[in-house]
């Protein structure tokens, strides 16, 4: 098999390596395609190119993490991963590991942990590396890396339950959701909401929010019916979408260019917490960006009572 051919099989598990490291799509591309240079220049070949490739992209990634940290510190307001539409890598025999550490909620809690901690759970708890490899990976001894695995998985279990909702039910709520949304149905939204819920945006400083965020189930669900109507009269397309293998959307404008997604953390039969990425720095990757400006006027304007 070709050099190329062999990293191509391997890119989607690359990338899902660099992306829950980075919580960057953009910077996990560059991860991968820096990996495939380096590995085009290599002058042999190696036992295992899966082992080789995945420890390379790892030590990237690392180097990037610690560079973007003080970038994140620095971030206008609050800073969410960029949206993943859908996971390249599947592995049937790791899929709740999979799903577990690619949603909104467990890339925040991975911005918690050490380049070096992040980079261990990511090989080792996530894709099944031995410790012998994440060890080369990471250029630590063995006895280092599972210090540092039970140190993260410590981080990661204080901060949340591990991922066991039914799938199906996720679906159904978020559909009931959807459908209150779209009709404005204030009760029906305040219905599917927790008490306590939180709706929190990222703009970056490049696009308009409301505020820290907002708090409380009748806050919310207020918010979000006097938003739709106007939103859809303007010509808006609310698109149901996974986002982060969570229940989400896409937001258009008329023309179909991006808005914001929106993603829903949902236990206990309720939704928790509504992230909306709308920063459009994180979204270019998607498509077409709108200007989230524009359109916001324009529904501020639609929302008004007609002379």
């Amino acid at each position: 098999m070709s050099r190329a051919r062999e990293f191509e099989e391997l890119r989607p598990l690359l990338f899902s390596i660099a992306y829950r490291i980075l919580g960057s799509v953009s910077e996990a591309e560059d991860a991968v395609q820096e990996t495939w240079l380096r590995y085009e220049a290599c002058p042999t070949r190696p036992a295992s190119a899966k082992a080789f490739l995945s420890a390379m992209v790892s030590r990237i990634a690392i180097d990037v993490l610690r560079s973007a940290r003080m970038r994140r510190e620095e971030y206008a307001g609050q800073w969410f991963p960029e949206p993943l539409l859908a996971d390249p890598y599947e592995d049937p025999e790791r899929s709740a590991e999979l799903a577990d550490t690619v949603s909104m909620a467990a890339l925040l809690l991975l911005e918690r942990l050490s380049p070096l901690e992040r980079a261990v759970f990511v090989l080792r708890e996530v894709f099944g590396f031995g410790f012998g490899e994440v060890a080369a990976a990471v250029g630590r001894s063995e006895a280092a890396c599972r210090q540092l695995a039970v140190r993260a998985r410590r981080h990661m279990d204080a901060g949340r339950a591990r991922f066991a909702a039914d799938r199906q039910a996720w679906e159904e709520l978020a559909g009931r959701f959807f459908d209150a949304f779209r009709e404005g149905d204030v009760a029906g939204l305040r219905e599917l909401l927790a008490a306590d819920v939180q709706m929190v945006g990222d703009g970056g400083g490049k696009a308009p929010l409301w505020g820290t965020g907002v708090f409380g189930a009748e806050n919310v669900a207020r918010m979000l019916a006097a938003f739709v109507a106007p939103f859809i009269r303007i010509g808006g397309l609310v698109e149901p979408h996974e986002v982060n293998g969570q229940p989400g959307a896409i937001f258009r404008d008329r023309d179909g260019r991006i808005v914001n997604t929106l993603t829903l953390d949902i236990s206990d039969g309720q939704i928790q917490t509504i992230r909306a990425v709308i920063n459009p720095d994180k979204l270019r990757h998607l498509g077409p960006v709108a200007d989230a400006w524009a359109v916001v006027r324009e529904t501020n304007r639609a929302r008004r009572p007609q002379s």
